[in-house]
């Protein structure tokens, strides 16, 4: 439940929470609840695996992110997918543990003034982080939240050197990740980027 518990939370936030492309307000609605199910039900479902309410809510939250509902007539920006598949490819882990490890340091990465507004919205919405605080620092806290979410709550490894990896494939990874030109998303990186998110997460 840790690691599909992520890569819900990743579907979700590639059609939702961080895209600059058009949103439909009852999309954005039906997600919010989306990602705090998971939030809520994850934890529940690690430490008592035979709850049926815990892991009936986990498989609807489930379908609900990957059978193209939630994307709503819009492409779904997939930048950590994209990245992550390259760790996956090159070194054999799950899916999940690389995304935990990779989304807040991409998240960290693309912050600036046009993507903290989204950010911060997100971390006020699941996780009741301060609405006072400044966009910025909002987007700060959004981001501590879900680092807590992910390598307190869940429990995953916080660091791609905890998994035994290390920089000797960074610079091919980023250029398969980007498709030889740029990887379009919340912000376009370019490989030289996505390389710096990779040192970010060692």
């Amino acid at each position: 439940m840790d690691c599909g518990g992520v890569d819900i939370l990743s579907h979700d936030f590639d059609s939702f929470c961080f895209t600059m492309q058009p949103k439909m307000d009852f999309i954005d609605r039906v997600m919010t609840d989306l990602i705090k199910t998971v939030v809520k039900y994850a934890p529940i479902a690690l430490e008592t695996p035979d709850n049926y309410e815990a892991r009936a809510n986990l498989m609807w939250a489930s379908s609900r992110a990957l059978n193209g509902f939630v994307a709503a007539g819009i492409d779904q920006d997939v930048s950590c997918h994209m990245m992550e598949h390259e760790l996956s490819a090159f070194y054999d882990i799950t899916h999940g543990p690389g995304l935990a490890i990779l989304t807040p340091r991409w998240l960290k990465y693309v912050l600036d003034e046009n993507t903290a507004p989204q950010i911060k919205k997100f971390g006020v919405d699941v996780f009741g982080t301060d609405t006072s605080l400044s966009d910025m620092d909002g987007a700060n806290a959004a981001i501590d939240a879900l680092s807590d979410f992910f390598f307190h709550i869940l429990g995953l490894k916080s660091t791609l050197t905890e998994l035994g990896i290390d920089d000797s494939n960074f610079s091919v990874m980023a250029q398969k990740a980007c498709g030889g030109g740029i990887l379009q998303g919340f912000k376009p990186l370019t490989p030289k980027d996505v390389e710096a998110i990779f040192r970010m997460c060692l």
